[in-house]
């Protein structure tokens, strides 16, 4: 069965997690992705993690988790001959993806006006800490920054506690979808009018734009959105409250579920109080509301609270940690674990698809490469393998576990 991007060629010159993160979708819908790497160091999150997240070989796991679907080659781009082979490479590929900082690419002479130059046809993306230009374009970018400046944090955490960063990189990760949607774009208007075209975003950019409902609350008041815990800022009763044994999130966003809850919790009587008649009344007394539930709900476990709310017409889940997220029926059900065969590490696990697309589906076609792995064969491709390119003039160096150094 073909996948959606079949015969689409994507420069990865990206490194960590916003970039790789992009590429891999791209991969993951059948894109060829050639990940160019600086020799003998190669992406940086190959050695993320110290000694603790280290692997058989010599990466390390946050490297498996963003680089499936990629094929690896190692080019110094500051070297003429590594040059003039990736100078080669974007002649003839779809898609280029780089997210080193503003200017970097224009002085190793490889921006969008000199490539496009040489391929009409190439879609260009930019990945950055504060975007192409304005005042902050020049700051190294990284998801802490990019939370902390466009007011994630100040409305992560407890109510009057100290500002938290999220639990997952939002700003790293949603620079990197909205990325891949850019892209995808991008070849949807080439088939139409037949040329690329530039595409950037930052983490300043995605990061903000997933503000929705933090922005329309300021605009609408004029008053700074504060931090709320795991309440909803525009329903109530929406949020985790603890039970007996462990925490229940539930959401009674209209007042027949209010109503239905009221019963379920054995505390008819609220569905009549005044205080909480309303979706707004009971915004306006959050926390007398959070204190009757809170006190409902100790008398009982969570998964029996789970099973009753819903079998009532009540939303609700559990909250899990990640050990039983990955035990759970529905993870295995939704497909959400994929095992890779790697060549150094064995059976590798990473994370399923979020797109489930019946005519083209998203698959694993490749585990993660070794550095340079594939530096031959590409350039064997492109009939640029001669007396410059043998692989040690490449700066690769030997595949961990497969050249007999000991590994």
């Amino acid at each position: 069965m073909t996948t959606a991007l079949d015969g689409i060629r994507v420069l990865d010159l990206t490194q960590v997690m916003a970039g790789p993160f992009c590429t891999m979708q791209l991969g993951d819908m059948g894109a060829d992705v050639i990940k160019v790497e600086p020799p003998v160091t190669g992406d940086l999150s190959r050695s993320l993690g110290g000694v603790t997240l280290r692997m058989k070989g010599s990466d390390n796991a946050p490297f498996f988790a963003l680089n499936r679907n990629k094929r690896s080659v190692t080019l110094d781009l500051k070297v003429a001959d590594d040059r003039a082979r990736f100078l080669a490479l974007a002649e003839r590929a779809d898609v280029l993806v780089e997210n080193f900082r503003p200017g970097v690419m224009q002085r190793l002479g490889l921006d969008y006006p000199t490539l496009s130059a040489l391929n009409p046809r190439l879609v260009y993306a930019s990945i950055s800490g504060f975007g192409q230009d304005g005042p902050y374009a020049d700051r190294p970018g990284f998801d802490l920054i990019a939370q902390a400046m466009t007011g994630i944090m100040s409305v992560t955490g407890e109510p009057g506690g100290e500002p938290v960063k999220s639990g997952v990189p939002l700003a790293d990760l949603a620079a990197g979808l909205y990325a891949t949607n850019g892209i995808l774009a991008a070849l949807l208007s080439r088939e139409r009018t037949g040329k690329g075209q530039y595409l950037e975003t930052s983490l300043f950019d995605a990061a903000l734009a997933l503000s929705v409902w933090e922005s329309t609350e300021y605009w609408a008041t004029g008053v700074a959105p504060s931090a709320m815990g795991s309440a909803h800022r525009l329903s109530a009763p929406y949020e985790d409250y603890p039970t007996r044994n462990g925490h229940v999130a539930l959401a009674a966003l209209t007042d027949a579920q209010w109503r239905t809850l009221c019963l379920v919790l054995d505390r008819g009587p609220l569905a009549d109080d005044p205080r909480f008649a309303t979706n707004a009344q009971r915004l306006a007394h959050r926390a007398a509301l959070v204190g009757e539930i809170a006190d409902a709900l100790q008398h009982g476990g969570t998964n029996d609270w789970v099973e009753r709310l819903l079998a009532a017409g009540v939303p609700a889940g559990p909250i899990l940690d990640y050990a039983q997220v990955f035990a759970d029926p529905h993870t295995a059900a939704r497909e959400m674990v994929q095992v890779m065969q790697h060549p150094v590490e064995g059976e590798v696990k990473s994370l399923g698809f979020a797109v489930h697309m019946d005519g083209t589906p998203l698959r694993v076609r490749r585990p993660p490469p070794l550095l340079g792995e594939h530096t031959a064969d590409v350039l064997a491709e492109l009939g640029q393998l001669g007396e410059l390119g043998q692989l040690g003039q490449l700066g690769e160096r030997p595949s961990p576990g497969r050249e007999g150094d000991g590994s």
